[in-house]
């Protein structure tokens, strides 16, 4: 028994010391940008790259958030992807729940047209969507950068939901509809609430790509007024750059956002994520 409870705390131990140890190399990069933006770019070239600032320099933050126009660039990010996010579970899943439970004919073409859009990657499809939305006249607007938005976050969106319905019971909708109500009824009263953990999952994919999107708002925006966050980080890099305080400020300055969704929804997050997997 003695020889039992050893091996028992010895694994503790063992797993304990790993886990710490991948919570430092993911913890500690962060940490090390942080401690970056605190430096002049004079100090940055000529101290050690691990040492502490000699002399705390916060002048970089207001700046970089100056000379970025971050104000702007964070409101339109968080307008393109709370309306992309909102969008997406909406439409998605009503479709979602058209091709698991509504069949017809077209259930099938209509449905793989949504699973091709999956394996097109984005470079194939940038000079068709830059000439079309040049051509209706929505260059260089919000809505114009929304829609493609919306349109290329839809194809995932769309098929986890229709993967994820198909396990919910048919005798619940017809048991629902027996009783007289309509589909729609049907859809936000039993099978949207029993999807929330999918729509947790698609949630947190569609915030995360959006918010991070960098290729598709340099195509379709030249307006400083409409591009977002990751546009603004990327004005203080490259080979022109050589503000190093600068450059870290920025990077913070775009992390901070994801830190703080993180932190506020973690207890959903983890919920959502699991709960999705397990019924998957």
């Amino acid at each position: 028994m003695a020889d039992v409870r050893n091996t028992n705390t010895l694994a503790k131990i063992v797993i304990y010391t790993i886990v710490m140890i991948f919570t430092i190399l993911a913890i500690y990069p962060l940490f090390w940008l942080v401690i970056q933006s605190f430096k002049t770019t004079q100090e940055y070239i000529a101290a050690s790259k691990l040492a502490l600032p000699k002399l705390w320099y916060f002048k970089n933050y207001p700046q970089t958030w100056t000379i970025g126009n971050f104000g702007v660039l964070i409101a339109n990010s968080i307008l393109y992807t709370a309306v992309t996010v909102a969008a997406i579970i909406a439409f998605g899943f009503m479709a979602g729940f058209a091709f698991a439970k509504l069949k017809s004919k077209a259930t099938p073409i209509l449905h793989g047209s949504f699973i091709i859009g999956i394996l097109l990657t984005l470079q194939s499809i940038l000079i068709p969507l830059f000439l079309m939305i040049r051509s209706v006249g929505l260059y260089d607007t919000h809505l114009g950068v929304l829609i493609p938005y919306i349109g290329v976050g839809l194809p995932m969106g769309v098929y986890l939901s229709t993967e994820y319905i198909k396990s919910i019971p048919t005798a619940l909708i017809e048991s629902a509809r027996i009783d007289g109500a309509k589909y729609l009824k049907i859809f936000y009263s039993i099978i949207f609430p029993m999807a929330a953990p999918v729509a947790t999952t698609v949630a947190i994919l569609m915030i995360t790509g959006t918010w991070n999107e960098f290729m598709l708002i340099n195509i379709l925006a030249s307006n400083d007024a409409i591009k977002s966050l990751p546009v603004g980080i990327s004005r203080f890099s490259g080979a022109l750059a050589s503000d190093y305080g600068k450059q870290f400020t920025a990077l913070v300055i775009g992390i901070i956002p994801m830190v703080l969704f993180y932190i506020a929804f973690r207890k959903q997050i983890t919920t959502g994520v699991a709960a999705g997997a397990v019924k998957g």
